[in-house]
């Protein structure tokens, strides 16, 4: 992440310890959250890059709460959903993709108006948050100051921009809905379709999401891609193996046919259908 940095985002370690990382991510273009720089905690297992990290966000931004830890589908909440590809720049990425999303309830997210997300990014850059040991803060006050000299300037927000709701969606399918007790958020990412250079604009063609609101699990599937200015990334499902699909058609052909001979060899007709099957 130092010899490729991004003009979205900026993680570093602490000097004492290396598995927490401080981080700011620049708020997605053309939502109200653009311009505001957000400050977060991510904590690496001891296992990582083969076990989650968790994160938290530092920064009031009317979307996540505030030291409160995120659950994603890429966090410590999920583990059987981790694969040891993504890093840390791709939860980022993510992180920055799922803020302008509806919350739909879930635990530990917020939904506020836009006009009050849009005073929020504002006050984002005046200070960064106060957190932890005087290490901690020196390392936040860095990341902000470096992150302050690039980020745009917070666009004014429209009456009619403030008037419009967040993104809506429908419920997913039944496959999609909640297995456990806990309304959580999941973001759906492809590793492999997402490059190790984002830069910016990380956000910024999200077409369409799914939402579960329901009691359990809140699942979100981006199926969208996401445009950057020096590469692209895409977060899609993985198609079906056509193969296995024909195998199986193949292997039902198969079996109607061995319960046609069976039938008719029991009424009577077996020796001519052993000709039939033979020849």
């Amino acid at each position: 992440m130092q010899s490729n940095p991004s003009d979205d985002f900026m993680s570093m370690p602490l000097e004492e310890d290396i598995f927490e990382w401080q981080f700011a991510i620049l708020g997605p273009r053309g939502t109200e959250f653009e311009g505001g720089i957000y400050h977060g905690r991510i904590q690496l297992p001891a296992e990582y890059p083969f076990k989650p990290p968790s994160f938290m966000m530092l920064t009031p931004s009317g979307r996540f709460e505030t030291q409160t830890k995120i659950c994603l589908s890429i966090s410590n909440y999920h583990p059987e959903h981790w694969q040891p590809s993504w890093s840390v720049r791709t939860a980022l990425v993510a992180l920055i993709a799922f803020m302008p999303t509806n919350p739909g309830g879930a635990l530990g997210s917020l939904d506020y108006k836009k006009a009050d997300r849009h005073a929020l990014a504002i006050k984002s850059r005046d200070n960064p948050p106060k957190f932890g040991s005087p290490e901690r803060q020196s390392l936040i006050d860095e990341i902000h100051q470096c992150m302050l000299a690039k980020a745009p300037p917070v666009p004014p927000l429209s009456s009619s921009e403030a008037a419009t709701p967040q993104i809506t969606a429908p419920p997913v399918t039944d496959q999609n809905e909640a297995v456990n007790g806990n309304a959580d958020n999941e973001v759906e990412l492809d590793p492999g379709r997402v490059q190790q250079n984002p830069d910016r604009d990380v956000a910024g063609n999200v077409h369409e999401v799914h939402v579960d609101a329901g009691a359990g699990r809140l699942r979100v599937g981006f199926r969208a891609e996401v445009t950057v200015t020096r590469g692209q990334s895409a977060v899609q499902k993985p198609r079906d193996d056509r193969l296995y699909t024909w195998a199986a058609i193949g292997l039902t052909v198969a079996i109607v046919m061995l319960l046609v001979k069976k039938v008719l060899k029991s009424s009577g007709y077996g020796g001519y259908m052993d000709g039939f099957f033979s020849g």
